[in-house]
Parts: structure tokens; sequence; C-alpha cells
């Protein structure tokens, strides 16, 4: 994913709405995402459109972590949030095996998917 010169830069990401009415998020190399940082990228991320949904796209490939409460801060379960659907990049199968068990266990309130082709997600997100 090539991050636009219009990103905005976090802690722990570049995050930016697309063109095409998805917002993106690319998590830097190596990041360790805490909560605070979860909850400072969601912030940004609904300041895209205030009265409007719109799907997301995360690439998180590269991520050397996320903290228990971050992931379940995600989930968007009992907050405001203005994403419809998220698609998640993702590294390998192996990946996706462990990414599904913590979808499985957090139950986010939106439709999500992990992918580990970019345009499979990104078709997926303009069908939601």
């Amino acid at each position: 994913m090539k991050i636009p010169s219009t990103a905005h830069e976090l802690r722990c990401y570049h995050t930016w709405m697309g063109i095409d009415g998805i917002a993106r998020t690319k998590v830097k190399e190596n990041a360790e995402v805490t909560l605070e940082d979860a909850q400072a990228n969601s912030v940004l991320v609904n300041s895209f459109y205030v009265d409007e949904k719109f799907p997301i796209l995360i690439d998180s490939r590269g991520i050397k972590s996320i903290s228990r409460e971050a992931r379940s801060f995600f989930t968007t379960n009992g907050r405001a949030t203005n994403t419809m659907a998220f698609a998640i990049l993702i590294d390998s199968a192996v990946s996706k095996v462990v990414g599904n068990f913590f979808l499985g266990i957090n139950k986010p309130a939106v439709p999500t998917k992990l992918f580990v082709d970019e345009e499979l997600a990104i078709q997926w997100l303009r069908n939601q």
C-alpha cells in the first residue's frame, strides 16, 4: 500500500481517505499498538466523514504487536464509529488463521474480513 503525501501520521499509523471513499490505515513497521494508539487513530478516521458511513482498509502487515485492549477497542462494540466495514491486510495464511481466531473471540460489530491480497480486499469493501 503506497502512502500518499496527504496521509496523517500518528505514532503507529499513516491514515488517509482515498479518493474512492475508502479510508486507509497503514500500520508502521514493527509498531507496538496500544489502546491509546487505537483511540487516536479512531478519532482521526471518524473525522473524515461526520454524517456518512464508509469502509476502511487496514494494512497490518509488519505490525509487531497489538494490545488486547486495542484489539477489543477496534471491534467497535459499544463505541461510536463511522466505519461500516473493515478489510484487514495480513502477511500470510498463518496470520489469517490467528487473525480469524481473534475475530471469533472479539466479534466485531461491523463486517470484518482478513485478506492477503489488497485488490481482493478493496473489491470486498466496495460491495459492503
